[in-house]
């Protein structure tokens, strides 16, 4: 490479610090607004930053109004396609209505140095808050130290010190879509549930156990998918070749499709044979044959709902209903056969 095509090495973070005498770490907790770094340490930190000519997205200009006006949201990138797209559309709906842009990270597992990664890089882009839609149920000292300097609402999981948590109570949304089958005349209720590492899925798994419980009913041994409809359907036919079965717990409708499809394949009728009761009611429950019995979130709320809690903390107007469920009744649940 010639002299005059050379390219000149962009100021980094590492920079900033050497000049102003402190960590690469206080720099980005001074570039993010952090209660945790003093004033005149913000002082050489911003003069460091002119000084070598360092660009930080548009923190060191939110440094000086106090807001970037942006949101961090975090989701998986995997279990459950529909519910994630709700939060999203709902998260990036309510920003917007308050003047605020998203940025989105997503992380391919659940997995606490990908949580991180991710925490850190929208720290990094200067955003003013999180929103964590992961349930990751474990949290390391990193992801404790980044949430407690940016304000953070969780979605049902990933919770830490100092977040805030708005959470759907999935231990009642085990139990409703339990005693349904019950009320129904069904003696056992089978189960298949989400991922164990999944805090939703222990606890849709608990309010079915208690609900069992309960009724003086022992429990069969749950079987466990991965919130992919393939997975429904592999588990589907496990509970197909046992005759005895009249009743599923479903811990996700997506589940819950491939479940219908691998008892039709073995002969198995929905809901004459086997009645199959889900979670979540996403779009496409009302319109699979048969239409799906579910017990509903309404996610697009809840993802709305958090930034309204980011926002406006303790002030927020946030509907109790957004965390309740209900039960939607359909066509793949009926009573028991005869005999």
């Amino acid at each position: 490479m010639t002299e005059g095509t050379a390219r000149t090495r962009q100021p980094s973070m590492t920079d900033v610090a050497r000049t102003a005498g402190v960590s690469a770490q206080t720099v980005s907790r001074a570039l993010r607004g952090s209660p945790n770094v003093n004033a005149e340490t913000k002082r050489r930190v911003l003069a460091a930053v002119e000084q070598v000519g360092y660009r930080f997205n548009s923190a060191a200009r939110a440094l000086s109004s106090g807001r970037s006006h942006t949101i961090g949201l975090v989701l998986l990138a995997s279990g459950g396609y529909y519910s994630r797209s709700a939060v999203t559309a709902g998260v990036e709906a309510a920003a917007g209505e308050a003047g605020y842009a998203v940025n989105i990270a997503t992380i391919a597992a659940l997995d606490t140095g990908l949580m991180e990664r991710a925490l850190s890089k929208l720290a990094d882009q200067g955003v003013d808050g999180f929103v964590i839609a992961v349930p990751l149920i474990s949290v390391t000292p990193k992801i404790e130290d980044i949430t407690r300097d940016i304000p953070t609402v969780t979605l049902d999981g990933s919770r830490t010190a100092g977040a805030r948590v708005l959470g759907i109570d999935q231990q009642e949304a085990g139990r409703v879509a339990t005693q349904h089958l019950l009320d129904l005349g069904h003696r056992q209720v089978w189960h298949i549930s989400g991922p164990d590492e999944w805090i939703e899925a222990r606890q849709r798994r608990q309010g079915w156990q208690e609900c069992l419980d309960a009724a003086g009913v022992e429990a069969p041994p749950p079987l466990e998918g991965d919130w992919s409809p393939d997975s429904g359907y592999r588990q589907g036919q496990i509970i197909a070749m046992i005759p005895d079965v009249t009743a599923v717990f479903v811990a996700g409708d997506e589940m819950a499709f491939g479940v219908i499809r691998a008892l039709r394949e073995r002969g198995r009728s929905v809901p004459d044979d086997v009645s199959i009761v889900s979670v979540d009611d996403i779009a496409l429950a009302a319109h699979c044959f048969p239409p799906l019995t579910t017990v509903r979130q309404d996610f697009y709320r809840y993802g709305a709902a958090a930034v309204d809690l980011l926002l406006r903390g303790d002030d927020a107007d946030v509907d109790e209903s957004v965390a309740s469920v209900s039960l939607s009744v359909r066509e793949s649940t009926t009573r028991p056969r005869s005999g």
